[in-house]
């Protein structure tokens, strides 16, 4: 019965060892944030816990942000509070997107979006686009 024992002991002891080294040394994480909110100092909040959450899990953490709503003026390039941060972040891989719904509701075209800024057909399908494939979701604003 000792013999048995020690005998799956091993065996499950091999077998988490080799599933410990099946898994990937750094996970790659993916989040997209949802932002609806004119208030320029939750536009600040927003870059804050990009910065936050790329210093915690890792620079190569996917971040997409999508404006759409009261947030599309987070993009415009009437914004030049954040500008500079999010120059940097966008250039670090951060994808910073406008709702052309929105653009179209609201007369905006892209080149009145900072250069960096890209757009999608709609902010609210964006956001279930990438909820669909396993990206984490965050939301701010209104």
């Amino acid at each position: 019965m000792k013999i048995i024992v020690s005998l799956l002991t091993a065996v499950f002891a091999v077998s988490g060892v080799i599933r410990a080294a099946d898994v990937p040394a750094a996970r790659a994480y993916r989040v997209v944030v949802e932002l609806t909110s004119a208030d320029p100092a939750v536009w600040s909040g927003v870059l804050n816990n990009i910065e936050n959450l790329r210093r915690a899990l890792g620079p190569e953490t996917q971040v997409e942000v999508v404006a759409h709503g009261a947030g599309l003026g987070f993009l415009q390039a009437t914004n030049t509070g954040q500008a500079d941060r999010m120059k940097q972040l966008a250039h670090d891989g951060v994808v910073f997107a406008a709702c052309r719904n929105t653009m179209k509701r609201q007369n905006v075209s892209a080149e009145q979006l900072q250069p960096f800024a890209t757009t999608v057909d709609s902010g609210v399908a964006e956001v279930v686009r990438r909820q669909t494939e396993g990206w984490a979701y965050l939301r701010t604003g209104g």
